[in-house]
């Protein structure tokens, strides 16, 4: 039996139809990912090498490196705020500021060990190592007036700025150090070049991790806020990428496998952030 050219065009508006109520559908489940307090806020990604040696240094840039190329490839404004190079290779340290619409809930699937297993370009024998990275990511707080940091609550150092666009665009002591002597809190910041702008967002990022611990004393939320701290070593990884004698990324919370690594550490992580969020949802529900 075939269809007339008006039942034709009746089943093209009845299937039109259904995908748009499909696709309402998806917008409203995605939009039930984002339930958390600190979910639309800034946020400040914080890499640090871990157990591993030069190996772990080379494996934090290279992480650093993931990241930015995923900022880069979804819009979102960022910038380098400080850099801690490695002796031989690689970084210690450096911290990312991310100024964009839900930038925490994004990379809140970020924090934890990161664990990489790979033939290790440092070793003259090419024998296989593995390496612990540690990231930490922090909703950047609107600040209030029931934080204030007293001057003898603090103690400041000065340094030069290094890294890319460091050293070669300024040759004086602008980038800050801040620790909280209480607390041990430390914080840096070298992005700007001059002192002062830099001591200025230092002390945001250090009220910001005063409101946190805050907030986690009061509340006994500290799962909630930051989820537990690790050193990163053996037996703590959230995430495995492992290029020798397989290749894939795994993340041990959700299960969420990719077999193409390369692609990975090129920034895309998509998959890994949304998959983590409907494991955040579903942790709720349970």
């Amino acid at each position: 039996m075939e269809l007339t050219e008006e039942e034709d065009i009746d089943e093209d508006e009845y299937t039109g139809e259904i995908k748009r109520i499909e696709n309402s559908i998806e917008e409203i489940e995605n939009e039930a990912l984002y339930f958390g307090e600190y979910d639309h806020l800034n946020a400040v990604v914080t890499i640090n090498a871990g157990a591993g040696g030069v190996d772990a240094h080379d494996w934090a840039e290279m992480l650093l490196r993931m990241y930015t190329r995923f900022l880069s490839n979804q819009d979102m404004k960022f910038q380098i705020e400080e850099i801690s190079q490695g002796e031989e290779a690689g970084i210690k340290s450096a911290s990312i500021r991310v100024d964009a619409y839900r930038a925490y809930a994004t990379l809140e699937s970020e924090r934890g060990v990161h664990r990489l297993v790979r033939i290790s370009p440092f070793d003259s024998n090419k024998r296989r190592h593995t390496s612990f990275a540690g990231v930490d990511v922090v909703p950047l707080i609107e600040h209030n007036e029931e934080i204030l940091i007293q001057d003898d609550e603090i103690r400041i150092d000065v340094y030069r700025s290094s890294g890319a666009g460091g050293q070669h665009v300024n040759t004086t002591d602008s980038a800050v150090r801040i620790t909280h002597l209480e607390s041990g809190i430390v914080v840096a910041c070298q992005a700007e070049r001059s002192q002062l702008q830099n001591k200025t967002r230092a002390l945001e990022l250090l009220k910001t991790k005063l409101i946190l611990k805050q907030k986690e004393e009061e509340l006994l939320k500290i799962n909630n806020i930051r989820g537990d701290q690790h050193e990163a070593g053996w037996g703590r990884q959230i995430r495995s990428y492992v290029l020798q004698p397989y290749q894939q990324v795994k993340d041990s919370r959700s299960n969420t496998e990719v077999g193409n690594v390369d692609s990975v550490l090129d920034g895309d992580i998509s998959l890994f952030v949304k998959d983590y969020l409907k494991w955040r949802r579903q942790g709720i529900n349970d």
